[in-house]
């Protein structure tokens, strides 16, 4: 670009900017080009042009200027008259402006306060709402509205405080907050611990609707069972016994005794939940349920009071309790878990159990204990109905069962004894049918007629009544139906062995022969009574116990006890055949002949023939043939050892037919029995006399004909007897033939 160019264009800038713009570049760009001096000479070579040109135009319009330079100065002129009145309007304008900013200052001021004033009558309202708020809070509580009175005390934090901040009521009032809080978490576990206390007061009622909806369950499932035998088979709490009842909805908590309200306690939890506290609530309602659970529990309780009240009072507390804590749990699982209701439950339960068993040393009658026993049952049933475990009560049913067995075996006991003492064991007359059909209903008598007199004494206690009670504990509910068998079986084997079976044997000291028969009656049929208990412990036994027959010790021992009852009969029966021999009178060396036979005789046979017919009536036949035989043995032994004796030396014929006669009557009396069994007997001591009668009593010495005619006679008491008769009635001949066969015998001449 030349010099002349950049010159003209820097001349020609529209503004100063653009004028520097366009002159620093040219400077430069002629710096850099050695083209300074040019550049210089060409600017001003354009300022002596421009020049010319103005003083060619001024020169050309000079007159014009001048004239209006003339009229310029005539209007200055003019303008100096206007220009003194608006320097006057001006100072006016001034002095109002003065007085209008005065106005406007006051004006201002006045609006500055004004909103102060509004401000501070706003800020008195906010502050007015947030107390009304506070006073809110307080009425709610007063109102027992806990949660909306939470709730108005957190918007009135986080809301409305924030709201007023900057003033120092905010910070009182924020200085409060917890304060109330804790007046709204005290105000609600005030309501809960009424509430608590209410369910405790309730709690017994409570137990008692659910015992009472138990008994009715149980009806019903009687009922069922009865009408449908396959459902007797399920017991109470079964799928099957709930799935029958199902249509008998109860609601323990909500019906018309009683209603229960949870509301109270979900309050509490909501509350604080709110409050940030769930935990310590937790801890301090599962510390104050077990504070409610002592005071439920009496140090000590009483088994023997009018309806066992104090006992059922316990257990439905109890009941009351574990419902409201299990339906507490159900209804608010985060706040009662399991092991905590399963440690108050089994704490409740040992608790009972220690207290019952300490008063069980009051119970003396099974009747109560059994009683005791269905109030435990029940409770069982009711609480298992809810899911509780009852291990340490069905343990515990064992306990009272034992000491319900100790107690029917001891009434059992103390009956026979009393039986024993009073008893004459002799037959019991019954004279009208009601008497006869009550003994027979009590016993294993069954007899093909009814008689006059029944030949069992009064002394046999109801074992039947015994075993049914021994049964009866496992009515309604009772885990362990193989113990009762047990301890029945066990039970009746000791009672029959050591008392019954004992107390008779202990009898059979007595001399009275009608006493000894009536025990031995007595004997067999206690044996008969326990191969028929036998069955029925077969048919009643349970299903956990093991198949087969059942052997009581007890059969044995009667059965045992009838051979020593027997054997004693015997030496009663025996002595008193001796002492009736002992009052025989023979004269053995008599010279007359008797007519009749012996007194002794005549009275043995009648004593064998009245003792048949009336001590020994009721015995059976078996025995009754069993004494004829020993009696008549021991009679025949006993008589033929009178002319044995060693005081008899000799023996005449007068005599002799005196013991032949008496022989022949005792033959005939026992011909009269009908028995030819019985005869044998007498065959020893028939043929003992046949031989002393005997004109040739050379037979007895010959084999042949000794076992022929005098197989029964003894081969050395024949030999005795001859020699004393020999000598009774000796001839020269009788002794030298007597004399020539004593060598046979080692006799020496």
């Amino acid at each position: 670009m030349g010099t002349d160019t950049a010159a003209q264009q820097i001349v020609l800038s529209s503004s100063v900017t653009q004028y520097f713009n366009q002159l620093i570049p040219a400077i430069k760009d002629a710096e850099s080009g050695g083209r300074g001096q040019q550049l210089l000479q060409s600017l001003a070579q354009y300022s002596n042009d421009r020049e010319a040109e103005i003083e060619s135009l001024c020169n050309v319009n000079h007159q014009g200027f001048v004239s209006s330079v003339t009229q310029l100065q005539e209007v200055r002129d003019g303008s100096f008259a206007p220009m003194a009145a608006v320097l006057g309007l001006n100072g006016s304008i001034q002095s109002s402006a003065e007085t209008l900013a005065q106005q406007k200052k006051a004006h201002v001021e006045s609006r500055a306060v004004r909103q102060n004033i509004n401000d501070a009558n706003q800020a008195l309202r906010d502050c007015l709402e947030v107390l009304r708020l506070a006073n809110r809070v307080h009425d709610l509580l007063g109102k027992k509205s806990h949660y909306s009175a939470l709730r108005a005390l957190d918007e009135l934090q986080n809301v409305h405080l924030l709201e007023i901040h900057q003033y120092k009521i905010a910070e009182l009032i924020q200085k409060s907050v917890p304060a109330t809080k804790k007046l709204v978490a005290d105000a609600v576990m005030a309501d809960l611990n009424t509430w608590l206390f209410r369910i405790r007061e309730t709690s017994q009622f409570l137990g008692e609707v659910a015992f009472y909806h138990t008994e009715q369950r149980r009806t019903r499932q009687k009922d069922r069972a009865e009408r449908s035998l396959p459902l007797s088979n399920f017991k109470l709490n079964s799928a099957v016994e709930s799935v029958a009842d199902e249509d008998q909805e109860f609601d323990i908590l909500n019906n018309e005794d009683v209603q229960v309200d949870f509301t109270p306690l979900f309050e509490c939890m909501h509350i604080h939940d709110a409050l940030g506290q769930t935990e310590k609530f937790k801890v301090d309602y599962a510390s104050t349920r077990r504070q409610q659970k002592d005071l439920l529990m009496p140090t000590s309780i009483t088994l023997i009071d009018s309806e066992g009240a104090s006992l059922s009072e316990l257990l439905e507390g109890i009941a009351g309790f574990a419902i409201i804590e299990k339906a507490t749990m159900t209804k608010a699982p985060n706040l009662r878990s399991l092991a905590d209701v399963d440690e108050l439950w089994n704490s409740m339960c040992q608790t009972a159990i220690a207290l019952i068993s300490n008063a069980l040393h009051e119970v003396t009658n099974a009747e109560l204990l059994l009683k005791i026993k269905g109030v435990v049952a029940l409770f069982i049933q009711t609480l298992s109905s809810w899911g509780y475990p009852a291990g340490s009560l069905d343990g515990f049913l064992l306990i009272l069962f034992d000491k319900y067995a100790e107690l029917l075996k001891k009434r059992f006991s103390d009956d026979f004894q009393e039986i024993v003492s009073t008893d004459d064991y002799m037959p019991m007359p019954i004279h009208k049918a009601d008497e006869y059909d009550k003994v027979v209903n009590v016993s294993w008598y069954t007899p093909e007629k009814a008689r006059e007199e029944l030949q069992y004494g009064p002394d046999e206690p109801d074992i039947r009544n015994f075993l049914n009670q021994f049964y009866f504990f496992s009515d309604d509910h009772f885990q362990h139906p193989k113990v009762i068998d047990d301890t029945l079986k066990s039970s009746l084997d000791e009672l029959l062995c050591q008392k019954v079976c004992q107390s008779l044997v202990d009898r059979l000291g007595t001399q009275y022969l009608g006493q000894i028969v009536q025990i031995l009656i007595n004997l067999e049929h206690f044996e008969f009574a326990c191969q028929e208990l036998e069955q029925l412990l077969v048919a009643a036994r349970s299903s956990a116990s093991a198949g087969g027959a059942i052997a009581l010790r007890a059969t044995e021992e009667f059965r045992s006890s009838k051979k020593t009852a027997e054997k004693r009969i015997f030496e009663l029966v025996n002595s008193k055949i001796d002492d009736l021999i002992g009052t025989a009178e023979y004269d053995w060396t008599a010279t007359t002949f008797e007519s009749e036979p012996s007194n002794y005789m005549q009275t043995l046979t009648r004593y064998l023939s009245n003792i048949m017919n009336t001590v020994l009536l009721g015995l059976p036949t078996e025995i009754k043939e069993l004494i004829y035989f020993d009696a008549l043995s021991h009679a025949a032994t006993m008589i033929l050892s009178l002319p044995l004796s060693t005081g008899v030396k000799a023996i005449s014929p007068q005599g002799l037919s005196a013991l032949a006669k008496d022989v022949q009557y005792l033959t005939e009396f026992v011909d009269t029995l009908d028995n030819p069994i019985l005869k044998e007997n007498l065959d020893e001591l028939q043929q003992t006399v046949a031989l002393m009668q005997t004109d040739n009593s050379d037979e007895f010495y010959d084999v042949s004909t000794r076992n022929k005619k005098y197989g029964r006679v003894d081969a050395i008491n024949g030999p005795v007897l001859l020699e004393k008769l020999m000598h009774s009635v000796q001839s020269p001949a009788k002794n030298d033939k007597f004399a020539t066969l004593s060598s046979r015998f080692g006799k020496k001449a």
